[in-house]
């Protein structure tokens, strides 16, 4: 393993939800070429920032390679801003949540592009109802030995991490009990999912070759783990996250994810390492983030009972202080502590739902009121 520390550079994708600000449902076909006019007017000189994803729907960002949060919050700011000018202009708004609240997958189509066509085919309904998006975020560790070390013990802190993102309660109009159904509707795909730890860096390759070889995926981006080693860029890539409407929130999830990277590779190099646990009990936390957020808390393994959230939360924080302060992201990550207090998003549409109810409003009314705070809060910051 190379002693040489790695860059911990930032890259964030985040996939949004184009909507009718009249009808504020989603939108079945969008204007031609939009995708074009939003990567256009951000940055001329920069191309492909902005991209189609599968559904017609959707639309894709991605940052540069950005060398610390504060470029990645100037970057964030820039998209954004871009693609609800440019959606605002054809009538149309961007929202940064993972399920529309009352849209319906069957009335949607996908992208008209090989990649998409390919996909459409060899998943069938279970990629009909990618009615979903997410946020993922990439940290630059260029050795491949230590990337897959981190990697290991990175899967702790994945259900952290999806509880502080949750932005998906509703499905077709129901309210579905889980603070991110998204995941469900995801992990009906193959090579989804919590990975398995890996003893080294050949052996992973050795089990993606497999399938590889077998002409089952051309390559490793089709291995859509909540974690996994990117395919294109010397990066780990943590996929877990339902996408945050707030900007401040996605970047203060990026920056944790940022220094739990930087606090694994401290101890490595300290000869220490975070305790290995089974994926059985790695899923179960996962599952408890996926149907509870951040209201009910997460297994202490070591403890052996369950620890309220805001405690796990102070205890990490102070666990990647060092690294926070290294990285330049101590705001970024003290955030944190905003979300647990206020809530996330799933938190806030489901009391905005509540409270609707209970004046009165009418089921539809309901959820129309609730796209209309997240288009809202998509522009928040980005002025």
């Amino acid at each position: 393993m190379s002693n040489k520390e790695p860059s911990f550079t930032l890259g964030i994708e985040e996939e949004y939800l184009l909507v009718d600000q009249t009808t504020r449902a989603l939108v079945k076909e969008p204007p031609d070429g939009l995708v074009q006019e939003c990567d256009d007017a951000i940055d001329p000189d920069r191309t492909g920032q902005v991209s189609p994803e599968f559904l017609r729907s959707q639309i894709e960002i991605g940052t540069k390679v950005c060398s610390d949060i504060k470029e990645a919050r100037s970057e964030l700011k820039m998209l954004r801003r871009g693609v609800a000018d440019v959606s605002d202009r054809h009538g149309l708004a961007p929202i940064a949540a993972s399920i529309h609240p009352f849209a319906h997958w069957s009335e949607l189509s996908h992208t008209d592009k090989d990649r998409y066509n390919e996909l459409a085919q060899d998943l069938q309904v279970v990629g009909r109802r990618l009615m979903i998006c997410g946020m993922h975020v990439h940290v630059g560790i260029e050795d491949i030995d230590q990337r897959i070390d981190i990697f290991n013990q990175a899967r702790y802190f994945l259900p952290h991490l999806l509880a502080l993102s949750t932005s998906s309660p509703f499905w077709q109009g129901e309210n579905t009990g889980l603070k991110s159904y998204r995941l469900s509707v995801f992990q009906e795909m193959p090579r989804t999912g919590f990975p398995a730890r890996f003893e080294s860096w050949s052996e992973y390759e050795r089990t993606v070759n497999v399938l590889i070889h077998a002409g089952i995926i051309e390559d490793a981006s089709k291995v859509w783990w909540d974690l996994r080693p990117s395919a294109r860029f010397p990066t780990l890539e943590m996929r877990i996250c339902d996408v945050c409407p707030l900007l401040e929130d996605t970047l203060a999830i990026a920056a944790l994810y940022q220094c739990i990277c930087r606090m694994l590779y401290r101890l490595r190099r300290a000869n220490q390492r975070w305790r290995s646990y089974p994926v059985f009990l790695l899923a179960e936390n996962r599952w408890r983030a996926q149907r509870h957020g951040i209201e009910q808390g997460l297994i202490d393994f070591g403890r052996g009972e369950i620890v309220p959230f805001e405690d796990l939360m102070h205890e990490v924080i102070e666990l990647v202080d060092e690294d926070a302060r290294a990285l330049g992201c101590e705001k970024e990550v003290r955030h944190i502590l905003n979300i647990v207090e206020r809530g996330t998003s799933a938190d806030r549409q489901l009391a905005r739902f509540h409270a609707l109810l209970e004046t009165g409003t009418g089921t539809d009314d309901c959820l129309k009121e609730i796209v209309d705070s997240l288009i809202e809060e998509f522009r928040v910051g980005t002025e």
